[in-house]
């Protein structure tokens, strides 16, 4: 394995753009390479621990209960409240209030006022 070379702040400012990016997919290449090591060393623990229990680790993996169904679209609230100036804008009574229901209320005008 190649030793790690040190590379400082002063060092990348002084390099070009080509030379960064060049050294970006070097790095990229590393990480990646690294990643997969770790990888192969956790797979190799996991089966060495699951031999140890009795078990391959097929065995306990397949094992494993299966992810639990999405879940159903939230269903669609008919509107409670509509804007008087703007029948097209509705609100169902949920979640944030809309600007046009803030400003009828600031107005003195009570969400009951508002009702659809």
């Amino acid at each position: 394995m190649a030793k790690a070379q040190k590379i400082s702040m002063a060092q990348l400012n002084a390099m070009t753009l080509t030379e960064l990016k060049s050294l970006e997919k070097k790095v990229v290449k590393a990480i990646a390479k690294f990643e997969e090591r770790e990888k192969k060393k956790a797979l190799s623990t996991l089966k060495a621990k699951a031999r140890e229990m009795g078990f391959s680790l097929d065995e306990l993996t397949a094992a494993q209960p299966k992810a639990p169904a999405a879940k159903k679209p939230a269903k669609k609230v008919p509107p409670k409240y509509a804007n008087p100036d703007d029948p097209t804008q509705t609100w169902t009574g949920r979640g944030r209030r809309p600007v046009w229901v803030t400003q009828a209320l600031e107005a003195g005008k009570s969400i009951d006022d508002l009702s659809i």
